[in-house]
């Protein structure tokens, strides 16, 4: 019997869901066992908000290090935790199916967001979520406001439960990964509110010079998401962002009948209040290559620069 495949994932309840579907895939195409090893990291322990610790990392730090020090032979992180430059001696050895990368509201009495009473408070930890939440209501005439919070999908839930909030903003595919979509009173629209860049998607990353273990992992990879995450964390690179910078992206595939045909990449910048946002879009060829798909990247990211994009993001990711 070979032994044991370690995975290293952190402890919240959506990581342990999300790995464990990792794990299942994984022992699926090697027919080897794969065990969790839990790991806690910086961002599960710090109380601060996100966007004051960095959002950089906070989260992937530790992962990494088990990587490096081979206490685990591979990690799932959640894609848009990862930040933009990897590191040489680790490689994304898989990107697996993405998930709906919506993000969705949940509200008392089951309310829409365009149903939302006026000076409604609603909960997120992101900037990117709170900068379009404001500039939809602004040109939309709704009076919201939006409300920092930090914890876990329960924690958060719990602020709508019990009364504190009225509505809360998470992300679909987390709530699909620990089974509680049923509790969204709605799916909020692309041209709402765009995701995070690899919202969705997870990174599944490996030692680079275990060459017969990346090779496996890629059975998982999946050409599609790969490209277009990889296009929309070009653009979150180009502009110098973080992941809590409020930066939106998403690309998309366009089909004609069951034939893809082209790539639509979509970005937002903003700033948090909502009163001044730049929102551009391109479409082009679908990337063949990591090369192509970061030029469709670098490419709108010029643009949304040109716009003035630089200076809504506060402060600027070091």
């Amino acid at each position: 019997m070979s032994k044991a495949l370690r995975l290293g994932t952190r402890r919240s309840r959506l990581a342990l869901a999300q790995s464990r579907q990792v794990a299942d895939a994984v022992s699926r195409v090697t027919g080897r066992s794969v065990e969790l090893v839990e790991i806690t990291t910086y961002g599960d322990v710090s109380r601060e908000q996100l966007a004051q610790i960095g959002g950089t990392g906070v989260f992937v730090t530790a992962l990494r290090d088990a990587l490096a020090k081979g206490e685990v032979d591979f990690a799932v992180h959640s894609l848009k935790d990862l930040p933009t430059t990897q590191p040489e001696e680790l490689v994304l050895a898989a990107v697996p199916v993405r998930e709906d990368p919506r993000d969705v509201l949940v509200a008392r009495d089951a309310l829409k967001f365009t149903d939302l009473p006026r000076g409604a408070r609603i909960g997120t930890g992101s900037p990117r979520r709170m900068a379009q939440l404001n500039a939809y209501a602004r040109g939309h005439g709704l009076d919201i406001e939006t409300v920092a919070i930090r914890g876990n999908v329960d924690t958060r839930l719990g602020y709508v439960h019990d009364g504190a909030l009225d509505a809360v903003v998470l992300a679909a595919a987390g709530l699909s990964r620990i089974g509680r979509l049923d509790e969204v009173t709605d799916f909020l629209s692309i041209d709402t509110v765009l995701p995070a860049p690899g919202q969705g998607a997870l990174a599944i990353e490996c030692a680079a010079d275990h060459a017969d273990l990346i090779a496996t992992l890629g059975e998982l990879d999946d050409p599609f998401t790969r490209v277009a995450v990889t296009a929309e964390r070009s653009l979150l690179a180009a502009l110098e962002a973080g992941c809590s910078a409020p930066v939106g992206a998403l690309a998309d595939l366009l089909a004609d009948g069951q034939i893809v045909k082209e790539m639509r990449l979509r970005g937002v910048v903003g700033t948090t209040d909502g009163s001044r946002m730049v929102q551009q879009s391109t479409t082009g060829p679908v990337p063949e290559t990591h090369d192509q798909a970061m030029m469709l990247g670098r490419g709108l990211a010029a643009e949304m620069l040109a716009q003035g994009a630089a200076g809504l993001m506060g402060e600027r990711a070091q």
